[in-house]
């Protein structure tokens, strides 16, 4: 492109040179128009219509755009197809700046548009794809249907057809709107507008009530009337491995050997068979415990699922689910943790208040959720060989599911 972008001061001087430049951008702009390549990249949810668009049912074949292509330098179509995060968005960019021009962005769905349903109470999602890249066409809808893109797709090559050789593409620059709260501004102007028709409209409903004072609107409201659905019983667990041991055989298992461990007695008696035993447990005797039921014969606790928390006022409490894959059943360990009051309340939000033992040397997938916890919650894991953030930067500050979490990118959602 960066010759013919030449053309018009070498031809125009010349007697019927510029019909050659205009037949020349004619042709180049309908090759370009008409075999858009996009890039193979799914930034979430509305990837998966960005991918039907592509099966034989809608066939984007048809415009052009079939070649979706693995490497940003073969790409001259950018679809950000879905929420874009704060620690995604430095890789977007830099497969954009490997894109060679002209290149262009199309943003699809609400959360790439805006931020979608994740505009408010959050700090990791870049609220507007234009916040990080120059878009060029916006299509919305959560997810925007196959047809939607392909609109969005003509409506771009319209524009592609529109520019010349004397008005070649140039980049186009981000336009910061992370702080824009669109939907309180757009409630406010529909109130402002509404409040104009009312005025607009109040000497025709006075006239209107003068000249007809006996007038009952016909309109009743139609209440649509509920189905109601029968309860469907939960069906028995059918050839559970686990027969031998009930749960409170489990559970009767467990306290004989460590004094701490408590369960809710009235679950324990309506559980089905198939669901966990819960248990509650002092965390000196956590380790050792866990230890217990992945190594007795009767228990055989070879598979961790996870290892979560819950943020309390005064406490954490630490759940690690365990599960034995020969046997069947489960044993969900519930372990209170004491935050740290010594912490000042000034540094508490972004302090580490509670630890625990680690299980890495029992279960080596434990490595990877207790990063997690870690990362999320600022609980610090006892003789963990890795203990470090997986989600979020190193410098970042503060712990995201704890109530205390607050950051400055948030905005509050409307009461």
């Amino acid at each position: 492109m960066g010759i013919i972008n030449f053309a018009p001061k070498i031809l125009d001087p010349i007697p019927g040179g510029k019909y050659v430049v205009n037949a020349v951008d004619y042709v180049v702009n309908w090759a370009r128009a008409n075999s858009i390549w996009p890039l193979t990249y799914g930034t979430s949810c509305c990837a998966i219509e960005m991918m039907s668009s592509s099966m034989a049912r809608y066939d984007i074949a048809r415009f052009g755009s079939e070649v979706f292509r693995a490497s940003p330098r073969q790409a001259d179509l950018f679809i950000l197809a879905g929420t874009i995060t704060k620690r995604m968005a430095p890789a977007i960019q830099m497969l954009w700046e490997q894109m060679p021009g002209p290149k262009y962005v199309l943003a699809m769905g609400a959360c790439t548009i805006s931020g979608g349903p994740f505009i408010y109470d959050n700090y990791s999602v870049v609220r507007g794809a234009q916040n990080i890249l120059p878009v060029d066409v916006f299509v919305p809808g959560c997810p925007p249907r196959p047809e939607a893109l392909f609109h969005g797709l003509l409506t771009l090559r319209e524009k592609i057809l529109k520019e010349t050789c004397r008005n070649p593409w140039q980049e186009g620059y981000p336009e910061d709107v992370s702080q824009t709260d669109r939907y309180r501004e757009a409630a406010k102007a529909w109130a402002e507008l509404e409040k104009i028709k009312d005025e607009e409209m109040a000497e025709a409903r006075e006239k209107f009530k003068a000249e007809n004072p006996d007038y009952k609107s016909s309109f009743k409201p139609v209440r649509v009337v509920k189905e109601a659905f029968p309860e469907v019983e939960r069906p028995a667990a059918a050839n559970l491995k686990s027969g031998e041991l009930s749960q409170t055989d489990i559970f009767n298992k467990i306290k004989a050997k460590f004094a701490s461990a408590t369960v809710d007695e009235a679950i324990l008696a309506t559980a089905s068979s198939d669901s966990p035993v819960e248990i509650t447990l002092d965390v000196n005797e956590y380790l050792a415990a866990t230890e217990f039921v992945k190594n007795d014969p009767a228990l055989k606790m070879d598979y961790l699922i996870d290892v979560t928390a819950i943020d309390y006022p005064d406490h954490f409490e630490l759940i690690t689910q365990l599960r034995s894959i020969e046997l069947g059943h489960k044993v969900f360990f519930c372990v209170p943790l004491k935050k740290d009051e010594s912490i000042p309340e000034e540094k508490r939000a972004t302090s580490l208040l509670a630890s625990a033992p680690s299980l890495t040397k029992l279960y080596p997938a434990a490595s990877i959720k207790e990063r997690e916890v870690y990362d999320m919650f600022g609980i610090k894991f006892e003789g963990h060989d890795d203990l470090r953030r997986i989600f979020l930067d190193k410098d970042f500050v503060g712990f995201p599911l704890r109530k205390d979490f607050t950051h400055p990118d948030m905005i509050k959602r409307p009461v």
